[in-house]
């Protein structure tokens, strides 16, 4: 065998490895399977020995350890039907980077994923239709809608997302880090992986589907199952296929280090992600059960679907071990269960054990995932670290400013004042005038209206002050259960179907209730439940950070960013600005991957641009932990500038992709969807929108004084002195503390 290009590193696998006693019947079974679909002798692609020597029937024997025989077979059988697929559209379509044909091949087979079987499917004209058309004739009669639906669209997301790996590969693209762990988890099938887990465990409550506890297990399981196979097929895919979607790879080229420190790198973001699912496991799930008031049987499907999760995870990692496909030799994992054997290990396996405990020092490798768990929680809040650095920004779009800027200026402290924002001990107008939020809306919004800039910055004012008041108020007091009394009283603010909104009883329920009423006037009640969920994701994010607050906890890298784009109220701005951009652009644009790209990579530039900025009012004035930069101080334990230099790079390249995505993916968005030429100028415009906005974001956070060093150090950085509590007013089920 080719010497391999990285030693494995040491994995991180809490939990033992199971085989299903079903294991030899699976086998059985899905080699006739394939055979009758025409996926062996004669297809091309796989001869038996190839399918023989993959093994797919011990690999859903150990990642499904404990269902029934038949149930075995089919969930071995579609493994069988999407590693054939990916081998297929390998051979077929990106060997001779066919992007043509290959989008002809993948449109066809959502229509043998019909949610109601009494829908007839075409005939299917190769292996993959008919293996695909068979497989869900048997799977989903047992499953309800709800899952149907979901499993139908992870299912299209890693077909669709073919065409991306692909479109790289004709380009000669490498995408960053964060581009790839987003595109992976569609590419890479283990959200696809995961509905079947709850086939063979228990559907997960349709109440609960969405949520954001049930989502991160989703996610952080989809992450390490993905960053472990980077690791193990790195070999095939990037020397023998030359294969460009691959973490090691993504990181050697962000990072400009060696292959073998690449590997390192993934392993320990590999094991940030298992880390992160055991986190929500036993403290965010828990919690959401007792809120959303699920019933026994729902805990119990939940408990065991989260299970089903963690044998997946440890059953992949063996299989991998074990598997013709991978480069595995000298694969090592850290099993607690397992101790070497012979004299003197045990003294040796305890004193390592003793040393993963510490803080500080030196420590095997195998264990230095475990010191930054635990370091996670002893970051010391208040540390003066001087005014922040500012590093020369990449901005290719020049700043155009609204006209109508100094009118906004007076209204909006005018609508302060009345909403009472001004009176909580929060704000004052020193503080208002410093964030100067009608400058930021006047470089977002440079041709709005008179009113229309209005509206916008007193958005911008709701959505700031929010974001200072639960940790000054809540976070200081350590009481999670006000904050989210609050959360769900705004939530209430806005009526979707003419609901009666409570009464306002402080100045963000005032502030919200007079921008839903002007805002959604004229709106469809599915406007207004896009926009109500775009504001209920930016205040229940603030939880988040309440949450992590009170354990000093220094979150996950990448439940770091994702969350962040909240935190920030990015979901809001696009929805606002969105509405602008109807109808001539398709629901179904919007919701393609190309322009969610477009979108993430234009917020993550703004809120990676916001940490730096407001680095030292956080870390040394606020005693804040949620900033990029020093969530990559402590993941990659560097000092501050190094970690400077590190955002500064990711921001970059996200704003590269931005450009990259408008340049050439958006040109053939608009040739596979056929849109008219208004719906091009529309999506055009849209565009310029977003340009406006990173440009206006850069301009607002160089000029205003909120994170200026000598701003700051004027003001008086105390909590709020400690008040007798607010009296309880009812309004109907929801109380505000």
């Amino acid at each position: 065998m080719t010497q391999q290009p990285f030693g494995l590193p040491h994995f991180y696998m809490p939990y033992p490895a199971r085989l299903n006693p079903h294991v030899d019947e699976a086998r059985a079974h899905s080699r006739q399977w394939a055979r009758e679909m025409g996926m062996l002798e004669g297809s091309g692609i796989w001869e038996q020995a190839d399918l023989d020597a993959h093994d797919y029937g011990l690999l859903c024997a150990y990642t499904h350890p404990d269902c029934d025989g038949p149930a075995l077979s089919l969930i071995t059988d579609w493994y069988v039907w999407v590693f054939f697929f990916d081998d297929h559209f390998l051979e077929t379509f990106k060997r001779g980077q066919d992007r043509t044909g290959g989008k002809e091949h993948l449109d066809r087979l959502p229509l043998f994923m019909p949610l109601d079987l009494a829908t007839p499917v075409p005939e299917p004209q190769n292996p993959v239709e008919a293996g695909l058309a068979d497989l869900w004739a048997r799977t989903v009669p047992s499953m309800s809608v709800d899952w149907r639906r979901r499993f139908a669209v992870a299912t299209e997301h890693l077909l669709n997302e073919s065409l991306w790996e692909l479109s790289n590969i004709n380009e000669g693209r490498i995408a960053n880090p964060v581009e790839y762990i987003e595109m992976r988890r569609k590419v890479g099938g283990a959200p696809w992986s995961a509905g079947l887990v709850e086939y063979a465990t228990a559907e997960v409550p349709a109440s609960v589907a969405g949520s954001r506890p049930l989502r991160v297990l989703m996610e952080t399981f989809s992450d390490a199952v993905h960053l472990r196979n980077d690791l193990f097929s790195y070999q095939r895919e990037v020397e023998d296929e030359g294969e460009l979607s691959n973490g090691v790879l993504v990181l050697e080229h962000f990072f400009g280090c060696t292959t073998q420190e690449a590997a390192e790198l993934v392993n320990d973001v590999l094991t940030s992600r298992l880390h992160q699912f055991e986190h929500t496991a036993l403290t965010e799930v828990p919690a959401l059960a007792v809120e959303k008031g699920l019933t026994p049987d729902e805990v119990a499907a939940v408990a065991a679907y989260t299970k089903g999760l963690q044998d997946w995870q440890s059953g992949g990692h063996e299989w991998h071990m074990r598997s013709s496909r991978y480069m595995n030799e000298r694969a090592r994992s850290i099993a607690p269960w397992q101790r070497p054997s012979g004299s003197g290990t045990f003294a040796a396996d305890v004193g390592t054990l003793l040393a993963a405990a510490g803080a500080g020092g030196t420590s095997p490798v195998p264990f230095r995932q475990e010191r930054r768990r635990l370091r996670a929680h002893t970051h010391v809040p208040f540390q003066k670290v001087g005014p922040s650095r500012i590093p020369d920004l990449y901005m290719p779009y020049s700043l155009q400013l609204s006209p109508h800027l100094d009118r906004a200026r007076r209204t909006l402290a005018e609508w302060c004042r009345r909403m009472g924002i001004l009176a909580e001990g929060v704000w004052d107008e020193d503080k208002l005038a410093a964030c100067d939020l009608a400058l930021c809306s006047a470089g977002l919004d440079p041709d709005a209206t008179p009113e229309a800039l209005d509206l916008s910055a007193q958005w911008l004012a709701f959505g700031t002050y929010g974001d200072d008041y639960y940790p000054l108020v809540y976070g200081h007091r350590r009481d999670l259960a006000a904050a989210k009394a609050t959360t769900a009283r705004l939530s209430a603010c806005m009526p979707v179907e003419g609901e009666t909104p409570p009464v306002p009883v402080n100045a963000m329920e005032r502030a919200l209730t007079d921008l839903w009423a002007r805002t959604t006037a004229g709106m469809t009640p599915d406007q207004r439940r896009t926009l109500k969920q775009a504001v209920d994701t930016m205040t229940e994010s603030w939880v988040w950070e309440l949450s992590n607050q009170i354990q000093n906890r220094i979150p996950d890298p990448v439940d770091y960013l994702e969350m962040r784009r909240a935190t920030f109220g990015s979901g809001l701005t696009l929805s606002l600005c969105r509405m602008g951009h109807g109808p001539a652009i398709p629901p179904e644009v919007h919701r393609s991957g190309p322009v969610r790209s477009l979108e993430n990579a234009a917020t993550d530039y703004a809120c990676l641009l916001n940490d730096v900025f407001s680095y030292q009012k956080e870390i040394e004035y606020e005693g804040e932990i949620h900033n990029a930069i020093l969530v990559v101080q402590h993941f990659l334990g560097i000092d501050y500038p190094a970690a400077l230099d590190v955002v500064h790079d990711l921001m970059t390249r996200r704003m590269r992709q931005f450009e990259h995505v408008v340049e050439h993916e958006l040109p053939v968005l608009c040739e596979d969807f056929a849109l008219s030429e208004e719906a091009r100028t529309t999506l055009r415009d849209y565009v310029a929108d977003l340009q406006n906005w990173m440009a206006g974001i850069l301009n607002w956070h160089r000029r205003a004084d909120r994170y200026k060093d000598e701003w700051l150090r004027t003001r008086t950085h105390a909590f709020l002195p400690d008040r007798p509590p607010a009296p309880v007013l009812p309004a109907g089920p929801l109380l505000v503390s």
